[in-house]
């Protein structure tokens, strides 16, 4: 059975309780205008229907589906909470990239420990949470919920991932548009390695649904500023067959430069959407990196 330390240490969950506070703060400004009811924690989504049993609230039987069955079932409902949160998890290939800053944690090892994080802290604070895991298509998606020991469920998933294959970004949100239609917070943790002109069309939808997106872009620190020196070979880690062997002082320049074209071309288009987008290293403690987040966000309220 999953536990949340088999992704957070207690270390980490020290952090976070320094931390309840302040998510507090953050995401009551996001859940404003976000509910349909105007009583946090009052208004109810159904769950499933289960057989009747003697005791059971006569109230909540559904006649509908009697007339169709002739048994009697209960329709159950939870508590939609303050905030509806549903993350979005990237295990493409190019998150597995671990450098020789980041002792041993790869991208996507750093991504897992954040989202772990961030259920946390939500279901803490009776926020509901769900979870979207994604390559080059939807492979896992978990609705939001909002009871204590859904955070088993999120954790047993996040263990199970594997960084593989490639992806379009664009694409793959262009599917979760229909899964994910009520609105709330969606939460991307990912390298944004893709076209940025797709990637913000369908940015775009999620938010003419009038989700808040919040996207913390995930780099390892060789990517930011290519430290390579001698004759290296590169291996694409989205296409196996893709190597090459090259000299790191001719590649540096023009490698710098198109970094810094992609990350004003993403920085434009969040803005223009009115996206949240936090740049994350793997270096950097994630407890750290989301404290000073949630700081810089509660005075920018």
């Amino acid at each position: 059975m999953a536990h949340v330390s088999d992704v957070l240490t207690s270390q980490d969950i020290g952090k976070f309780a320094n931390l309840q506070v302040l998510a507090r703060q953050v995401v009551e400004g996001l859940s404003t205008g976000l509910h349909r009811s105007p009583h946090k924690g009052f208004s109810v989504e159904f769950k499933e229907h289960r057989s009747y049993v003697t005791g059971d609230d006569i109230r909540t039987i559904d006649w509908k589906l009697f007339g169709k069955t002739d048994r009697l079932y209960i329709r159950e409902y939870e508590e939609e909470t303050n905030l509806r949160c549903t993350i979005l998890l990237d295990s493409s290939g190019s998150m597995s990239y671990t450098g020789s800053r980041s002792n041993g944690v790869s991208k996507h090892d750093y991504a897992v420990h954040t989202a772990a994080a961030l259920a946390y802290l939500m279901l803490n604070q009776q926020d509901s949470v769900g979870l979207v895991t994604f390559n080059d298509a939807v492979q896992k998606y978990i609705p939001p919920r909002a009871r204590p020991r859904h955070l088993r469920t999120i954790i047993s998933e996040l263990k199970q991932q594997k960084p593989e294959r490639e992806t379009e970004l664009g694409d793959v949100f262009q599917q979760m548009v229909a899964k994910i239609q009520r609105r709330g917070l969606l939460i991307i943790i990912s390298d944004l390695f893709s076209d940025v002109d797709q990637l913000m069309k369908s940015l775009a939808h999620f938010r003419h649904a009038n989700h808040e997106i919040i996207i913390f872009q995930i780099w390892d620190p060789d990517e930011l500023d290519f430290p390579f020196r001698q004759w290296t070979q590169f291996a694409s880690l989205e296409a196996a067959a893709n190597r090459h062997l090259v000299d790191p002082a001719q590649l540096r320049r023009a490698y710098l430069e198109k970094l810094a074209i992609f990350r004003e071309q993403l920085a434009k288009g969040c803005s223009r959407h009115r996206i949240s987008l936090v740049p994350m290293t793997t270096d950097q403690p994630y407890a750290d990196a989301l404290a000073a987040y949630l700081a810089l966000r509660r005075k920018s309220k």
